[in-house]
């Protein structure tokens, strides 16, 4: 390992003079794991640059970003690498492409993609190198070390597998079907309520869904409006069943009037024999009894 690091110090010695070169001593890297339910970062420090670390959110792969304290490289773009290691002989680096530089704390963030190679060449003693050319003719490069990355690596993959299998984004919006019409819950629907519900139990301050019946248009108005507010109740009354307050609860019914396709086909139909849920954040309602409405109306208690 000691001749690794000699080699390490050659090569960075040899850089030509117009190169700078942000990266830290060896005997000082480390890799930082931290993380929740929602995100895991694995991160190392960059003297007097910033850092660069993979983040992986729940529901997600990795992306890496990097870093700055200040806005060193800005502008234009950069070419990400998984820069060979001075002591294997014969290998080349592995250009990643380029990454458009932005002007904030965070300079970029790769693609999915570019993160899983740069993981790969880190098992196997690359580094990830950053290079940047200026109109000048200057460059820039900020390097990480795999100084004790298979370690670290294995910490943040302890990490991932306690993350939830959805983000916010992912499932704070859902569809819950009734193709063959009725007001049953189906396997598929009660799956989707209960990632619904599995999130909301890990982040409280996701506090209050809305819920928002609708029909084909199949019967007359008002059997399809009645049809809309009945699945309605059934997704209200199964969330109900696992824990959510009637509080957090408003729920709406709109009958045929807000289709999702054309109803011309049988298909199209069941597309609109449907149940909209969405999570919010909202200050907790005073009242304790869920808000219903019909298309179009006021507000009412059922």
């Amino acid at each position: 390992m000691r001749q690794r690091y000699l080699a390490l110090l050659s090569v960075f010695a040899s850089l030509p003079a117009m190169a700078l070169t942000f990266q830290t001593r060896l005997e000082s890297t480390e890799w930082k794991v931290e993380g929740d339910k929602f995100e895991c970062r694995l991160t190392q420090p960059i003297t007097d640059f910033g850092t660069g670390e993979f983040v992986r959110r729940a529901g997600e792969q990795a992306t890496f970003r990097l870093k700055a304290y200040n806005p060193m490289l800005t502008g234009g773009s950069a070419t990400l690498l998984a820069a060979a290691a001075p002591w294997q002989p014969g290998r080349g680096d592995i250009n990643l492409g380029s990454v458009r530089l932005g002007s904030g704390e965070v300079l970029f963030n790769s693609s999915q993609m570019q993160a899983g190679r740069l993981i790969g060449g880190l098992l196997e003693g690359r580094s990830p190198l950053i290079r940047h050319s200026a109109p000048d003719g200057r460059v820039s490069e900020v390097r990480l070390l795999p100084v004790s990355f298979s370690k670290s690596y294995a910490d943040y993959q302890g990490c991932v597998a306690k993350l939830l299998p959805m983000n916010y984004e992912q499932v704070k919006q859902a569809a819950v079907g009734f193709p063959g019409g009725g007001i049953e819950l189906d396997a598929q629907a009660k799956s989707r309520l209960q990632a619904m519900l599995s999130f909301m139990k890990a982040d409280p301050t996701v506090n209050h869904i809305q819920i928002d019946g609708h029909s084909d248009n199949s019967g007359n108005r008002l059997t399809n409006r009645d049809l809309s507010r009945r699945r309605a109740l059934a997704v209200m009354d199964y969330l109900k069943a696992n824990g959510v307050q009637e509080s957090q609860v408003t729920l709406r019914f709109h009958g045929e009037r807000y289709p999702v396709a054309p109803n011309s086909s049988a298909a199209n139909r069941a597309k609109n024999r449907r149940v909209s849920v969405q999570l919010e954040r909202l200050e907790p309602a005073a009242d304790p009894a869920p808000k219903v409405s019909s298309a179009g109306g006021a507000a009412a208690t059922s």
